[in-house]
């Protein structure tokens, strides 16, 4: 894991493990359309049942994985790279470890138009993507589960 170095993200100075709730719920609240990288047909994969939560709570979730590419997993259709998805996404939820995370950044900084969220997941960090994708204006979370915070900071 690279040091926990401070970071801007919308505008605050802040520890990346520090994200104001009211952060999080501007993220959630804003996105409406949510490519999910890495999103498994396994039911018992973290991807799937997040997907199926974001789902539920009225978000419309799109599926990132070339394997499953074509197929509907969890309500959601599938597609092989963020470059096919064919409708503009506010946020990138990355399912993927800390080392892979860059090229998913990486990958959603090629959108066009670009996501305004990128979401990595518990556990993952990848300081040098987020600065990446800070610097191109996209707010970056890191280490957190939208549907562990959902419930958090949407009451």
């Amino acid at each position: 894991m690279e040091d926990q170095a401070l970071h801007w993200t919308a505008g605050i100075h802040m520890s990346m493990d520090n994200y104001p709730g009211e952060l999080i719920r501007k993220v959630l609240t804003d996105s409406k359309t949510i490519a999910v990288v890495g999103l498994s047909g396994n039911e018992t994969r973290a991807s799937h049942s997040v997907t199926r939560f974001l789902n539920g709570r009225g978000h419309t979730t799109i599926g990132v994985n070339p394997g499953l590419a074509g197929k509907t997993v969890a309500n959601s259709p599938v597609y092989a790279t963020l470059a096919d998805v064919p409708v503009p996404v506010d946020m990138v939820d990355v399912f993927r470890n800390s080392e892979d995370a860059g090229g998913a950044v990486d990958e959603a900084l090629r959108m066009s138009p670009l996501p305004k969220y990128i979401w990595m997941q518990l556990g993952v960090y990848n300081e040098a993507a987020a600065k990446r994708a800070e610097a191109r204006g996209v707010t970056v979370i890191m280490n957190r589960c939208p549907a562990i915070e959902y419930p958090r900071v949407m009451r």
